[in-house]
């Protein structure tokens, strides 16, 4: 198992941030700047649902056979509280999965997110590395989502 620990800082307050990840727009133009093959966003009441899938032409050659030539992900978020979540992430069909907790905290104006997932691949042999390269492709993932948010926030 692999621990990928991200916090992103946004300059506003809890509620806009929220706001934000609660908007299936937000999600899916994040989904666009990450430049997935297709992908989805849907937001039930306090549950956020995210399928994606990528192209698998960037994935090591150790990797390629496990995921094939596409990789689906579904990421779901059901928030218990306006700034806490559980989050389960998916790749349906293969032995990988991710969980872990979403919290958004507000101090002097600006709101850290922590993301805090833990993920597992059970594949004898080549598992951990295959865990390093999915907690590096969400690292990247985050990273976008945090590029795209502080542009969301800053145009509203």
């Amino acid at each position: 198992m692999k621990k990928l620990m991200k916090t992103l800082t946004y300059d506003a307050s809890t509620d806009a941030v929220g706001a934000m990840l609660d908007d299936p727009a937000f999600r899916e133009e994040v989904l666009r700047r990450q430049r997935v093959v297709r992908g989805s966003a849907d937001v039930d009441g306090e549950v956020v649902r995210i399928e994606q899938v990528r192209s698998a032409g960037d994935v090591p050659s150790f990797a390629r056979s496990f995921v094939g030539e596409e990789i689906v992900i579904v990421q779901i978020e059901t928030w218990s509280s306006a700034t806490t979540a559980d989050v389960a992430i998916a790749i349906p069909g293969k032995p990988a999965e991710a969980s872990g907790t979403i919290a958004l905290t507000e101090s002097a104006g600006l709101t850290t997110q922590t993301v805090d997932l833990a993920v597992s691949v059970r594949i004898p042999l080549v598992g951990g590395k295959v865990e390093t390269m999915i907690v590096e492709l969400m690292g990247h993932a985050l990273d976008v989502e945090h590029r795209v948010g502080v542009d969301w926030l800053a145009s509203r």
